[in-house]
């Protein structure tokens, strides 16, 4: 499977436009909520595209090289999620031109950007059901959309919908003039400069139309990245011929069942593991999407009841494990909020307000992950999985790196057995602490309650890292060719 190469290498950070940061207050909308208040599924605070600007050195210094931004196009609601203008950026967000300063920031960093397309439904604004509307069956727009009966009724809605939501009219995409319509809008972004196109519902779309659509995309932009959301067997849209990754819900629901609600034993966790990754073609999990929680599920603190330790076990797999990793914006400081609208909260900027411990975390963990090319583009082995205490190599060349996670909540004492060679000095990278293997294992004492242990040979040459969000082998190339 041919995954685009600097995907290997990505670090993403998810941003939801609305509540990242209020760059320009003059594009408000009517009625914007200062800053901090409660999040509800129908207020704005003012986040734009220019609070995304003067918010790119933050994202470089924490350690991401990509974004993932939600809908940025013209809708009516705080999330986008329902466009009205697939061609216009939303004027509460900015314009043209705010969005190529955008573009052309991301690309000074050396970042990837990626949109996100909802073509399975739009906004009742959207001109062509605008027209449906008003003209009824003589509309020539009638076969975009699928009407059960004339007139349309919003209210109650006699039309094919999104989750049976009247404002958000399902598109007919067997018809070919919305398919047309569609290859216009992911090529013309493609081509404003974007670095690929996550897919909204895609799982709702019959799959000849995005294999239809990456090769409309392929012939033009081979390293655009492809990634389609998915909640569940993500096999049917990872055969090499539709998207090169889907958002990886699987393995953050069998994280949780291991780390979180304790439903595994480390052995039966390493198994579902394996049965995952198999499930995957060989090749895929590169382009994977992998993530602890995003603007559809609750804050991954909050998830962990606020035990920081858990939530540093958590970030600890995400960030050493094969895939591509995706943070959601303030996560990386210990945001809280429970199920949508309220994982959709404000960014905290105030350091004073960030969990320090799962800041310094993560922060480490990128620069790991940053300095070893082993823990971007290595192999995956299970090392040790015995009641509670879970542990894998990246293997990479000479460089091989051991990641422990104790998910035991009293301290222990544990001879892990390596295949260091005997006598290899090994440092542990979060803590610095040196071990030497002694026949054959590494001693481990204490092994605290929830700690995780990277474990690096001393041996094993050190990379230079990237340049801080600098991705792929030619930072002045323009994105997405």
């Amino acid at each position: 499977m041919q995954i685009p190469d600097w995907v290997k290498d990505a670090i993403f950070y998810q941003i939801f436009p609305e509540r990242f940061k209020n760059g320009d207050p003059a594009n408000d909308p009517p009625g914007t909520e200062p800053w901090g208040r409660a999040p509800t599924r129908d207020n704005f605070f003012g986040g734009d595209l220019e609070g995304i600007i003067q918010g790119l050195d933050y994202i470089a210094d924490l350690g991401c090289n990509a974004l993932y931004l939600t809908p940025i196009f013209k809708a009516a609601t705080n999330h986008k999620y329902d466009t009205y203008d697939y061609f216009q950026i939303d004027p509460h967000f900015g314009d043209d031109a705010t969005f190529d300063r955008l573009v052309a920031e991301v690309k000074r960093r050396g970042m990837r950007l990626v949109l996100d397309g909802v073509f399975n439904h739009c906004g009742v604004g959207f001109a062509p059901f605008r027209d449906l509307l008003e003209q009824g069956e003589g509309s020539p727009y009638r076969d975009w959309f699928t009407p059960y009966s004339f007139p349309l009724k919003p209210e109650l809605p006699n039309y094919a919908t999104c989750g049976g939501v009247g404002w958000l009219p399902r598109l007919n995409t067997r018809n070919p003039q919305v398919e047309a319509f569609v290859h216009e809008v992911v090529l013309h972004w493609l081509e404003r400069g974007i670095d690929g196109w996550r897919m909204d519902v895609a799982y709702e779309i019959e799959t000849p139309f995005w294999q239809r659509l990456r090769q409309a995309v392929k012939a033009r932009y081979p390293e655009a990245y492809l990634v389609a959301e998915e909640w569940r067997d993500p096999w049917p849209f990872l055969q090499g011929d539709t998207f090169d990754g889907v958002m990886h819900y699987r393995l953050r629901e069998l994280l949780f069942d291991f780390f979180l609600k304790n439903a595994l034993a480390a052995d039966s966790f390493a198994r579902a593991l394996t049965l995952l990754r198999e499930r995957l073609p060989e090749g895929s999990q590169w382009g994977m999407l992998t993530l602890l929680g995003s603007h559809d599920t609750p804050r991954v603190l909050t998830e962990c009841g606020g035990d920081h330790r858990v939530v540093q076990l958590l970030f600890t797999f995400l960030l050493t494990y094969p895939g591509a990793p995706m943070l959601y914006y303030g996560d990386e400081n210990g945001m809280e909020g429970g199920g949508d609208p309220d994982c959709r909260r404000s960014m905290v900027w105030e350091p004073e307000r960030w969990k320090g411990d799962i800041r310094a975390t993560v922060h480490r963990l990128l620069a790991l992950r940053r300095a070893h090319p082993v823990l971007r583009r290595g192999t995956f082995e299970v090392a040790y999985a015995e009641d509670r205490v879970f542990s894998f190599y990246r293997v990479l060349g000479n460089e091989r790196v051991l990641v422990v996670l104790n998910n035991t909540r009293v301290p222990r004492e544990l001879a892990l057995p390596v295949s260091f060679p005997e006598g290899t000095r090994l440092t542990e990278a979060l803590s610095h602490r040196a071990f030497t293997v002694e026949n054959g294992c590494v001693r481990l004492v204490p092994l605290e309650p929830r700690q995780a242990w990277v474990l690096l040979a001393a041996f094993a040459q050190r990379n230079t890292p990237l340049e801080s969000g600098r991705l792929g082998s030619d930072a002045t190339s323009t994105p997405g060719r």
